[in-house]
């Protein structure tokens, strides 16, 4: 059985998660990450040698970067989700790849300081949210009229960014006009996949 070594509360475990229970794949979650302590001892980084999570581990096969273990098990499944036309593919790969060169910073930026109190927050708060708030509406703007991230199907472009998105959406920073964006949140989050992966 596949092993998703992670916490359940980390974004980029549930987007696993999700895939997973969208494939109908079964496997087994178990508790990694910084408040377990167990990341950064020999056993784990001989599977992930960055200490993160989450770590895929599918026999002898050990797979490490959230989004590189999405490709592997939608094209290990042969999903539809993961488009074998490579024209259809580069619009769900954009995505994923956008994640992380232009929405990640900003997200963790804002998401490690949001809980606190507003005035608790790091000096970068301000210059954070306005980045956040580019992003999201290059997102928005970008996918206008279409029902789903990457065109009219669901695919792994919306896997990989609905537990993130659905966070950045909720976090206590102005966000306006993206009406259309929390519709196709609103619709990606009522999947019973991402309520059984994410809750």
């Amino acid at each position: 059985m596949l092993r998703v070594l992670g916490r359940a509360t980390s974004g980029n475990v549930q987007k696993v998660l999700f895939l997973l229970e969208e494939l109908g794949v079964p496997y087994q979650r178990e508790d990694y990450g910084r408040q377990f302590n167990n990341t950064q001892d020999a056993t784990y980084l001989s599977l992930n040698p960055n200490g993160k999570v989450p770590t895929l581990v599918d026999g002898d096969t050990v797979i490490w970067e959230s989004n590189t273990i999405l490709r592997y098990l939608a094209a290990k499944n042969k999903s539809a989700l993961y488009p074998t036309d490579l024209v259809q593919r580069t619009q769900v790969e954009r995505w994923m790849d956008w994640l992380l060169a232009s929405l990640n910073a900003p997200y963790v930026a804002i998401f490690k300081e949001a809980k606190k109190p507003a005035n608790e927050r790091g000096p970068s708060w301000d210059a954070d949210a306005k980045e956040l708030r580019t992003q999201l509406e290059i997102l928005a703007k970008a996918t206008a009229g279409r029902p789903f991230l990457a065109g009219n199907d669901f695919s792994l472009a919306d896997v990989c960014l609905a537990p993130i998105v659905h966070r950045c959406l909720d976090f206590p920073v102005d966000l306006p006009g993206l009406d259309g964006l929390r519709a196709w949140r609103d619709k990606v989050t009522s999947r019973p996949a991402f309520k059984k992966a994410v809750g």
